[in-house]
């Protein structure tokens, strides 16, 4: 597994690096045989250490935790720490994710948009702000069920996932709402009524 430590504005010395490698290969390697790559990225913010820990396991599925300390070491440990918990809740769903799936994903483009200023004018009309691109990226729509899809977007510590429903091949969305639970949209195909 290729494993990529990084500093932020931060000098990540040899014994962190070399305990952060040891750490990641160890984990990744306790729930999968073959694990694709890890990248764990060490920032600082006053006096904050922050670690952010991305494992990608294996075809579209990826790990991503943070932690935060005083402490450089603490702050890795809790990074960790949740990504062996996350990899432990989900281990058989893992593994058995794509036995017997042969559906093709839907291909998509993924866009990033510039947010819109606060101090910007206000535009004439309703429909006059048109967002700026700033990054365009291939992507694909998977097909899963309701809760493989909660599981990747857990995994990913993403807000919201949008993937075609296994149960009848329609596009759906789930998303962490505010109060801690998931929301599901699934909308009615066109042919029902």
């Amino acid at each position: 597994m290729k494993i990529s430590v990084q500093g932020k504005q931060l000098d990540v010395g040899d014994a962190l690096r070399e305990r952060i490698e040891s750490t990641v290969e160890q984990i990744a390697a306790k729930y999968f045989s073959n694990p694709i790559e890890a990248t764990v990225t060490m920032s600082r913010d006053a006096s904050v250490f922050r670690a952010d820990v991305i494992v990608h396991v294996g075809k579209g599925i990826s790990v991503k935790s943070e932690g935060s300390n005083n402490d450089p070491h603490v702050a890795f440990d809790g990074a960790a720490e949740r990504i062996d918990k996350q990899l432990r809740r989900y281990k058989r769903r893992l593994r058995d994710h794509h036995r017997g799936h042969s559906e093709e994903a839907l291909p998509a483009a993924q866009y990033v948009l510039a947010a819109e200023a606060e101090d910007s004018p206000e535009p004439e009309a309703a429909d006059g702000w048109e967002p700026v691109v700033v990054a365009e990226m291939a992507t694909e729509i998977e097909m899963l069920t309701v809760g493989e899809a909660v599981m990747r977007m857990d995994l990913a510590s993403a807000p919201a996932l949008m993937f075609r429903n296994r149960a009848h091949g329609g596009l759906n969305m789930v998303y962490r709402r505010p109060d801690g639970n998931v929301g599901w949209v699934d909308p009615p195909s066109r042919t029902q009524s």
